[in-house]
């Protein structure tokens, strides 16, 4: 069976910088299961996978405007050290903000004794990133995958509707 819109795909994935610095990798523990078409995966990934099977092994190459999309800098913000009082923020905690988008998770990248630097960007936004991967399992997902957008494992999804 060939993967397509609504394919339950099963794989093993190794994820890396063009630099060759790895990411995430599925191999020492458990692989991937996920719902094809439902853009769970990064569009130029899934696309890459779409009308491969199982056992078919794929090197892949995918560009930011396909990946996590290009960095913004609009989206990295100084704010004042005041609007964290009592807090302990340090680099690398992530928040969630309100925007005139909505909210939007941003994390910190600099704290100064006056201001807490922010960025919304994705943390592999603006990133060329290398995917080693290899296709399991292929299957039909079930009518109440596909109502509810993601794969269930034995005994159901874990969750009410």
């Amino acid at each position: 069976m060939k993967i397509s819109k609504n394919s339950v795909v099963t794989m093993h994935f190794t994820v890396s910088t063009a630099e060759g610095a790895q990411i995430d990798s599925s191999r020492d523990g458990e692989p991937m299961v996920y719902l094809h078409g439902t853009r769970f995966l990064i569009q130029g990934l899934e696309d890459a996978l779409e009308g491969k099977q199982a056992g078919d092994k794929l090197d892949v190459t995918i560009e930011p405007k396909d990946a996590y999309g290009e960095r913004n800098d609009n989206l990295m913000q100084a704010v004042p050290k005041s609007m964290f009082d009592g807090m302990d923020v340090e680099v690398g905690m992530q928040f969630r903000a309100g925007t005139d988008d909505g909210e939007q998770t941003v994390i910190v990248i600099d704290v100064t004794d006056e201001e807490v630097v922010v960025d919304g960007n994705h943390p592999l936004s603006g990133l060329t990133l290398n995917f080693d991967v290899e296709v399991l399992g292929v299957r039909d997902a079930t009518a109440d995958e596909i109502a509810h957008g993601h794969v269930h494992g034995h005994g159901g999804c874990g969750h009410n509707h």
